[in-house]
């Protein structure tokens, strides 16, 4: 017999992301230690943010429970005060997977095409990072805080839905661009007037709130900041250990300095001795990763940095001997947006 939903306990293992309306946290069910989960959690949301947090998460409530028992969508399991627990969806990221054969564009036009006969649409799936290839090779989609219902089928559905088609086919283009076909050539060519009105007008707006108003970041420039003030961050940081630089995306157009320092100390010791206008982010590790021959592993770094969690995953699966020194380091990394820095 099913364990009813509110005697479910969640076990919190990782933060993935934190934003002013949610924070996104990996785990396991108390219940079931093998049961992956995610928790959607909205309890520590600002009170001036609750309003928009709360339509969110009915969208996202509304959208699962339509979409529930199709193949490569979650399972909405719990929703109380604390916020939104779902089961966790096993596969790799598309950016990571980079599917290139028909099979997976097939089955994730058949998901599609199930959720449209349910009136949904998801809305969010022009981001690489919401589809999965699962370890069976198949479709899945993520992340239904943007999805509509639609009681009525109307023209305004038939737009939404075809711009999901459209999303889908652009992930197509950039991952497998030899499968295209012509008639999906010329589907993506053509925006609709909705999507085009909004490039011009809504999204000037959504980008000024989101970026300038709510701290999320997103396509930002990549002014070389190390090379600026680098220097500077060394020599404030000089005494305390080994230092190394990275950049990360900063909201409203910029680039941030994180500095990883090798050191016993503590993190507000650390944050003392650099101003937040020279390294807006500082992280004491007890032991940085490095090669054999002793020179650092700036490629791991750079990905803890930029919170690209499924591709840290993946480098410690292929490199097992660096998890006990990559693992400390994600826990207490500083930057938990899910945005990314752009050229």
């Amino acid at each position: 017999m099913p364990t009813p939903p509110e005697t479910l306990t969640f076990v919190p293992e990782t933060v993935h992301k934190r934003d002013v309306f949610s924070e996104t946290i990996s785990g396991h069910l108390a219940e079931d230690p093998d049961f992956k989960v995610v928790l959607r959690k909205l309890d520590g949301v600002p009170w001036w943010a609750k309003p928009i947090a709360s339509f969110l998460a009915r969208k996202e409530i509304r959208g699962l429970r339509t979409v529930e028992g199709i193949e490569g969508v979650p399972k909405l399991l719990r929703v109380d005060g604390e916020g939104l627990l779902r089961s966790w969806s096993h596969g790799t990221p598309l950016q990571l997977a980079k599917p290139d054969t028909a099979d997976w564009y097939k089955d994730a036009k058949r998901l599609l095409r199930e959720m449209r006969a349910r009136g949904v649409t998801h809305n969010d799936i022009a981001k690489p990072q919401n589809w999965l290839r699962s370890p069976d090779g198949r479709a899945a989609v993520i992340d239904f805080q943007l999805a509509s219902v639609h009681r009525r089928k109307g023209k305004l559905f038939r737009t939404m839905a075809r711009e999901d088609l459209r999303h889908l086919l652009k992930q197509k283009r950039n991952f497998a661009p030899h499968l295209l076909t012509a008639s999906e050539k010329r589907m993506l060519a053509r925006k609709s007037l909705p999507t085009r009105i909004w490039m011009a007008t809504g999204k000037r707006l959504y980008n000024f709130i989101t970026r300038s108003l709510m701290s999320w970041s997103d396509g930002e420039g990549t002014e070389d900041r190390i090379a600026r003030d680098g220097d500077a961050v060394r020599a404030a940081l000089q005494g305390a250990g080994e230092v190394a630089l990275f950049t990360y995306a900063l909201p409203a157009k910029g680039v941030g300095i994180y500095a990883f320092v090798e050191c016993d100390l503590d993190h507000a010791s650390v944050r003392a001795m650099v101003p937040e206008d020279k390294a807006e982010l500082v992280q004491p590790v007890t032991a940085l990763p490095r090669r054999s021959d002793g020179s650092l592993r700036e490629d791991a770094l750079q990905l803890v940095a930029t919170n690209r969690l499924d591709e840290l995953e993946l480098m410690m699966d292929n490199e097992p001997d660096l998890t006990p020194i990559l693992k400390p380091i994600i826990a207490g990394r500083q930057n938990l947006t899910d945005r990314i820095l752009k050229p």
